[in-house]
């Protein structure tokens, strides 16, 4: 072949591969996860002092997801449903245009909480109304998550005060056809299986009953992560795989 057929054909190549770039590894696209809720939820950068390993399962959820998944956890200690956005911070949290929304609230509702108490019965079940609605219209795709069990036992057996709110957030993802992960039933059955000695690490202290520890946060965060194939299958390309 002639030298100038050499320089001709290079030149062709070159111009090709401008136009058609090297194929890459097939990747799942860029999901953005948003998370609100109270302080069972919420991330702990500066823990009590008390309570050093301080942590909600919100803050390890992503190490259950693949790095195509960044986690926006917007969850906050204290806050109830009601209190959540009378603060203003679900219009922050939902400006923020994720693709996914988990709501979990239900402690602070419950009876005795002053202006953040709200009824499973009327209130609590309209502000999960207004989330989704307000999810949607933002094209955030919602999921409901029940408020876990508080680590209570009588009798050898969980009590629970929380079931109320858990039952109201089932009406509604029936209702507003929104996927719905029961934790606190899936949080129950494990402390029910553990027992009271055998979950006592999943407290951040002996007389904290209500958060967790780094190992608890890990498997409240586990009981959600495993449902999301059944609950929202999408997401199951995102999840890493379960070690053996």
């Amino acid at each position: 072949m002639k030298l100038s057929s050499i320089h001709t054909t290079f030149a062709v190549l070159l111009f090709c591969l401008s136009f058609f770039p090297a194929a890459t590894d097939a990747h799942e696209p860029q999901i953005r996860i948003l998370m609100i809720g109270d302080s069972t939820v919420a991330t702990y950068t500066r823990p009590p002092k008390d309570r050093p390993d301080l942590t909600g399962w919100g803050q390890v959820f992503g190490e259950f997801f693949n790095d195509d998944v960044t986690i926006l956890n917007r969850a906050a200690s204290g806050r109830s449903s009601k209190s959540f956005i009378k603060e203003g911070r679900w219009k922050k949290a939902v400006a923020e245009k994720a693709d996914y929304l988990f709501i979990q609230f239900g402690h602070n509702d419950c009876p005795g909480k002053g202006d953040r108490e709200t009824d499973p019965a009327t209130t609590y079940q309209d502000y999960l109304r207004q989330y989704i609605d307000e999810a949607r219209a933002a094209n955030i795709k919602p999921v409901l998550v029940t408020p876990m069990t508080r680590r209570r036992f009588q009798n050898g057996m969980i009590w629970t005060t929380l079931r109320p709110y858990a039952d109201a957030m089932l009406k509604v993802g029936r209702e507003k056809n929104v996927p719905v992960i029961d934790l606190h039933q899936k949080s129950v059955a494990l402390y029910n299986q553990l027992g009271d000695e055998k979950s006592a690490d999943f407290s951040p202290s002996a007389s904290d009953r209500t958060h967790f520890s780094s190992k608890g946060a890990r498997e409240i965060a586990r009981l959600v992560a495993e449902e999301i194939p059944t609950a929202v299958p999408d997401l199951k390309p995102y999840l890493k795989q379960s070690k053996p």
